[in-house]
């Protein structure tokens, strides 16, 4: 399996762009990952172009693919990552080992989305899914793609397999490359009683393209990879036994929100350097990269694909559980309620800060009160999957009188807000209305999902 020698590397992000070039210019950055959903292929940024002009290495790290989903990778967005793999010039792509949405036609029941990347079960039903889902997107993508091990608060009851089992039966069926992320490792140590090491020990190591390291915190007994935090000795430890056994190709920093200062940002890559120089893994050979499709191992191709009723297994499981996280109905079975409670309540408050980061004059107008007018909001009304839609239906909903109460001042500054973007409509005090018709409240999501709820429960072994 051959791979390109990247280095060390650092997530980048418009808030730390000119942080990273200096950094890239000082022979402290070699290259750079930014997320692909977040680059325009017409319209790449200025910092990314700088970079590039300088020969630093961009890779694209793709985060709503959901090929862990039941349902096939959408042909749109595959070629949505192909585009931008192409504009960066990139040697290869990311993705993740997660499933994003739920619901449709497999199940009879509405498309729901997480806004975030869940866990995937391990299980055979959801091994043979994965590999087929990943054969699909290996062939429509024009350079190698790698996935990445993700974090997860909760565990699947009855799973079949160990991570590192998992992965290592992923590559061999597929010859798909590894993202490892030892952060995501202690993560699940903390909620899941993962032994890191035993992990580590599984892995088909020659599969690794990268490793991703990141902060966290704890808070009551759960670790939360906050990617907004500085990196734990914890994590570093786990990075270190990585390279005792190994010396992957490259390391890369993440780094997602409350940016610290360049000075900062610099020392966390020295101690990541630190750790990657003192490991004793020995460094394979580097040959030059053949473009396309990583080789599967012998015999892998003519592996048979998921079955239609794997599928929609699978793809009740997901459902069940997401609509647990996102729309209220109850917590199947086997599932801890507590750890289901707080993924619920973190998938909101995720929500909440891309909305406040999309439309920041609402939390400059609503103050200390939109964080709990949004969740207040979030419970009634789960995630379409569009954030700009979400910020305007949540002023509608705060305008409506479901949010809390506010002042005239915070009412007439919503309501103009509203009408900027949505265009001239008349706003009666109490109900905002669109051409005469009143905005859907949460009555109309609840009834959709008590269908869907009634739906999985007569489909549900």
């Amino acid at each position: 399996m051959e791979h390109s020698y990247l280095g060390t590397g650092i997530g980048w992000r418009p808030e730390i762009a000119a942080a990273v070039e200096a950094l890239a210019e000082a022979g402290r950055v070699d290259w750079v990952e930014a997320v692909a959903e977040n680059v325009c292929p017409g319209a790449l940024p200025d910092s990314l172009l700088r970079l590039r002009e300088r020969g630093v290495t961009v890779v694209p790290h793709g985060v709503s693919l959901g090929l862990g989903g039941a349902e096939r990778p959408g042909a749109d967005r595959l070629a949505a990552l192909a585009q931008r793999a192409q504009a960066l010039g990139a040697p290869l792509v990311t993705e993740h080992i997660a499933f994003v949405r739920g619901g449709g036609e497999l199940t009879g029941s509405a498309r729901l989305e997480a806004g975030h990347l869940l866990p995937v079960p391990r299980t055979r039903d959801a091994l043979d899914v994965l590999c087929e889902n990943v054969r699909i997107a290996q062939d429509a993508l024009p350079v190698p793609l790698a996935l990445e091990n993700i974090a997860a608060l909760v565990a699947w009851p009855d799973e079949e397999m160990s991570e590192g089992a998992f992965l290592a039966e992923l590559v061999e069926r597929t010859g798909v490359r590894l993202l490892i992320d030892v952060a995501n490792l202690h993560t699940n140590h903390v909620n899941r009683g993962e032994d890191p090491l035993a992990a580590l020990d599984a892995l088909p190591v020659h599969a690794i393209a990268y490793v991703h390291v990141a902060g966290g915190f704890e808070k009551d007994g759960v670790w939360h990879d906050s990617h907004a935090h500085p990196v734990p000795e914890a994590v570093l430890e786990v990075l270190a036994a990585l390279y005792e056994r190994a010396c992957p190709p490259g390391v890369l920093l993440e780094r997602d929100d409350d940016f610290p200062s360049d000075g900062e940002l610099a020392g966390e890559l020295a101690a990541i350097r630190r750790v990657v120089d003192a490991g004793t893994g020995v460094r394979p050979e580097v040959p030059p990269d053949v473009p396309g499709r990583a080789a599967a191992a012998p015999g892998a191709s003519g592996a048979a694909g998921a079955s239609g009723a794997a599928r929609q297994r699978l793809a009740l499981r997901q459902t069940a559980l997401l609509s647990a996280l996102v729309a209220g109905t109850p917590v199947p079975e086997g599932f801890d309620r507590t750890r289901i409670g707080v993924q619920s309540r973190a998938l909101a408050a995720k929500r909440a800060g891309v909305v406040a980061k999309v439309a920041p004059e609402l939390p400059e107008i609503l103050g200390a009160a939109y964080r709990p007018a949004f969740l207040r909001y979030a419970v009634v009304r789960p995630f379409a999957g569009g954030y700009r839609r979400d910020a305007l239906d949540f002023a509608a909903y705060v305008l409506d009188g479901r949010g809390g109460t506010h002042g005239p001042t915070v009412t007439r500054q919503l309501a103009a807000w509203w009408r900027e973007r949505s265009g001239p409509a008349p706003l009666p005090a109490r109900r905002p209305r669109l051409r005469g018709r009143v905005f859907p409240g949460p009555r109309q999501p609840s009834h959709v999902f008590i269908r869907m709820r009634d739906t999985l429960r007569s489909k549900l072994p």
